[in-house]
């Protein structure tokens, strides 16, 4: 796999947060921290759409800037990984993240609540390959079994899609050109106004 991305569809997620939830169960994540949520604008309003948000392994990571001991590291897919060994709660990539990805128990202040927690896109972390202490930390890698993350391999509609990012671009780029282009593409109207067809 190359370089590792999600992509979500906005014309096709339903917000019924089947990633979110597959995503919880499959790794046992605890109460109070989601690695992935759903996120709905103009909720129930005409032009309503939703997305599902989590780490989006960035190619130059802010949170990988700001981590004061270097916990963050990136794997050969270009998946952004921590130890939680090496965190120490500081909360600075919470900050620095404009996906909200880092997320932290919900209890106490910052460096009291304990080991930061993130998408790992199913990629586990430092400890050995589907070990107990792999799982136990960072959930279940998927990634080492051949699979796919779970959120995207549990989406219904097929909205949210993970993979080598050429993959995942090749899939948008055929349903844009499906839909058609001008007024039938979501947000064209709003970027380039109203186009005249003559």
């Amino acid at each position: 796999m190359g370089k590792a991305a999600f992509l979500c569809d906005a014309e096709r997620c339903i917000e019924c947060n089947a990633c979110v939830t597959a995503c919880k169960n499959e790794h046992e994540i605890p109460w109070g921290i989601n690695r992935r949520r759903v996120v709905t604008i103009n909720d129930g309003r005409p032009g309503e759409k939703s997305i599902s948000v989590a780490c989006m392994h960035c190619a130059d990571a802010p949170c990988m800037a700001v981590c004061p001991v270097d916990c963050f590291y990136k794997t050969e897919d270009g998946i952004v990984l921590h130890s939680k060994d090496l965190c120490i709660g500081c909360g600075y990539c919470f900050y620095a993240c404009p996906f909200g990805a880092p997320q932290y128990p919900q209890a106490g202040n910052f460096g009291s609540r304990g080991k930061m927690d993130k998408c790992t896109f199913c990629a586990g972390g430092p400890e050995e390959d589907n070990s107990p202490a792999e799982f136990r930390k960072y959930g279940r890698n998927r990634i080492a079994e051949g699979k796919l993350p779970i959120c995207a391999e549990m989406c219904s509609t097929k909205a949210l899609l993970a993979g080598d990012a050429n993959d995942v671009s090749n899939i948008f780029r055929e349903r844009v050109v499906a839909r058609g282009f001008g007024g039938d593409t979501w947000g064209w109207g709003t970027a380039y106004g109203k186009q005249n067809d003559s």
